[in-house]
């Protein structure tokens, strides 16, 4: 079982090797064949995981825990390559192959034809590969490789039309909401190694609050908390799920209403120990949860356009779900993510045909729907309203704060740095010859 669980967990990896191989040899496979192979390897990883899930949630056998040997050691610390399957790891890994082998056979038709086609599958190979790393991995160093995996991935389908000045704007704005929660990650296994010998999730040792480790966990925890507030669109990096819509409806699917945003939440609840030991961290991770609810309910309700509408209602649903963890319902969290995981996929794929849907219902009611909310605003005092719907029309003002405060100044100073730059050098000419080669280059 162990050698089918490590085939089951890289071949998506397999699979994006070979494609890169065959790209750079100059061969392009059909499409038929990419999207077959794809489907097939998503099955039998489905398949695979079915199997473990059954063994670890019904048959209640031991994890699995492996070690394969260590990235490299020192006198003072050693980074190793461990997985965990346990009753956390194991059902997000058959969630994950379940939604993107669906993601992929649906994909196989939306983008037959398109100049992308093979680019997007390559993409989403990458993608199931780094969520399989993340769901398994034993220590957060292994969960880390996995993690920058699915956000390149995912900042490259945000840039999928790169045709266009919008996707890629919108996609390198991503990325640096990204790196910044990348550096709150990194600080915690620099100082997870440096107090607590390594955060490994199956033997977490903690040092004695006694002895003055509070504030050591309480450090580390807020650190795991901010890096997946980055990953989830929650709390101070609110605002790039939104953003990330331009991508194919396909990725939008299983990024940003699967998969990638509630690895946020998975992380946090690898890190439970860590929360439990410290009631600074858990009541953060309570009140940014709470706050990004209520501001993903105001924007959700006055969103114009179906995509956005769901970036805005899962944001809702995943601040609900920090308060689940922060409170300590670790096992409502974990049913919370597998059953917002597959409705929001479902809502998704459907958004392209929302409206030929919504014209059918409206038909078949008689040409007229009742409103719906109107029992939730008749409890808002009717000013308290019209200031809401005005918070929520410029998204809870977000967007004006970071792009005034943060992304202004760091504009205008690296446009100071470009001062001690050498200016480039300018084409010289040397004779009437030059000056008629010029013209006929221009022509």
């Amino acid at each position: 079982m162990k050698t089918l669980l490590l085939l089951a967990l890289a071949l998506p990896g397999v699979l994006f090797m070979a494609s890169g191989l065959a790209w750079l040899a100059g061969l392009k496979a059909p499409e038929p064949i990419v999207s077959r192979l794809t489907k097939a390897s998503y099955l039998f990883s489905f398949l695979v995981f079915s199997v473990e899930a059954v063994r670890l949630l019904f048959l209640h056998d031991p994890s699995l825990d492996l070690r394969l040997g260590d990235w490299f050691a020192t006198a003072h610390a050693h980074f190793g390559v461990e997985l965990l399957f346990d009753r956390l790891s194991v059902p997000l890994l058959w969630l994950a192959s379940l939604l993107v082998g669906i993601v992929a056979a649906f994909s196989g038709r939306y983008m037959h034809k398109d100049p992308g086609f093979h680019r997007y599958f390559n993409l989403l190979n990458l993608f199931g590969f780094g969520a399989f790393l993340v769901a398994a991995a034993g220590s957060v160093e292994l969960l880390m490789a996995g993690w920058e995996l699915v956000g390149i991935t995912s900042v490259l389908l945000i840039g999928f039309f790169q045709e266009r000045p919008e996707p890629v704007g919108n996609a390198l704005r991503v990325y640096g909401y990204y790196r910044v929660a990348d550096i709150f990650l990194v600080a915690s296994v620099m100082l997870g190694h440096l107090w607590f010998g390594g955060i490994e999730f199956a033997h977490l040792h903690l040092p004695d609050a006694a002895a003055g480790g509070s504030w050591k966990v309480t450090a580390t925890a807020l650190l795991l908390i901010m890096a997946a507030c980055g990953k989830s669109s929650v709390g101070p990096f609110f605002g790039w799920l939104p953003r990330a819509m331009e991508g194919p409806t396909p990725s939008s699917a299983i990024f940003y209403g699967a998969v990638s945003v509630h690895l946020g939440a998975f992380l946090l609840l690898r890190a439970e120990p860590l929360l439990r030991a410290s009631g600074t961290a858990a009541a953060a991770l309570v009140l940014l949860g709470g706050a990004s609810a209520l501001l993903g309910t105001l924007l959700h309700r006055s969103a114009n356009d179906a995509k956005t509408m769901l970036a805005h209602a899962t944001q809702t649903q995943l601040g609900l779900i920090f308060v689940e963890i922060g409170m300590g319902w670790t096992g409502v969290a974990a049913f919370h993510i597998t059953g917002h995981a597959i409705v929001r996929t479902a809502q998704f794929l459907r958004a392209p045909s929302l409206l030929h849907e919504h014209l059918h219902v409206h038909a078949a009611a008689g040409g007229e729907l009742a409103p719906t909310g109107e029992h939730l605003e008749a409890l808002v005092p009717r000013r308290a309203q019209w200031w809401l719907y005005r918070v929520a029309m410029g998204a809870g003002f977000y967007e004006a704060v970071v792009s005034r405060a943060l992304v202004a100044p760091l504009a205008r100073l690296t446009d100071g740095l470009a001062l001690l730059e050498p200016a480039p050098a300018k084409p010289r000419s040397t004779g009437p010859l030059d000056a008629s080669r010029t013209e006929e280059t221009q022509r």
